[in-house]
């Protein structure tokens, strides 16, 4: 690869670590050819880029990104997305199917590094659907019980009512 193909490389990976919040480093060692598609497979249906880079030319591109990074050791691929949960939960689902490859090595989320602990963390978490049905969940078991409580009063307002009617009737 000529200086050219190298510095353009480096300028449309800086441009893509611009528009993504995260970026994951991953080892990829021990994956056939076939897992690596279905890796990408998964990661492009979550709307998750993976890139497979010289670790010079990824360090340089982040550098120009203004990001602060962790020096790269051996095989690594890129993974950049704008939903941090999502990327990590692709991640971490492949590697249970697949002999935990690929491994994190750590990563970058809204300019601050993370571990690959704080990585497994995040795939760990509830998506963002799932934590706002259980807001919604919250919020509507104590109306609930509020109307059921108001519903409750208005049948003992009725009930008294008629028993009432029934008395002046009566008498």
């Amino acid at each position: 690869m000529n200086r050219a193909d190298k510095e353009q490389l480096v300028a449309e990976l800086k441009e893509k670590l611009a528009g993504a919040s995260t970026l994951y480093y991953t080892d990829f060692t021990g994956l056939n050819v076939k897992r690596m598609t279905e890796l990408r497979r998964r990661l492009r249906k979550a709307k998750v880029e993976y890139v497979v880079i010289k670790n010079t030319l990824a360090l340089r591109a982040a550098q120009e990104a203004g990001l602060v990074t962790q020096e790269l050791h051996g095989p690594t691929g890129l993974v950049m997305s704008t939903d941090p949960l999502a990327a990590a939960k692709v991640l971490a689902d492949f590697a249970k199917e697949n002999d935990q490859k690929p491994v994190v090595k750590g990563g970058l989320m809204d300019g601050r590094a993370i571990d690959a602990e704080q990585v497994k963390k995040l795939a760990a978490m509830p998506s963002r659907e799932q934590m706002l049905a259980e807001l919604g969940a919250g919020l509507q078991s104590p109306l609930a019980a509020f109307v059921g409580a108001l519903n409750g009063l208005l049948y003992m307002f009725a009930g008294a009512l008629d028993a009432l009617k029934t008395q002046r009737e009566g008498a």
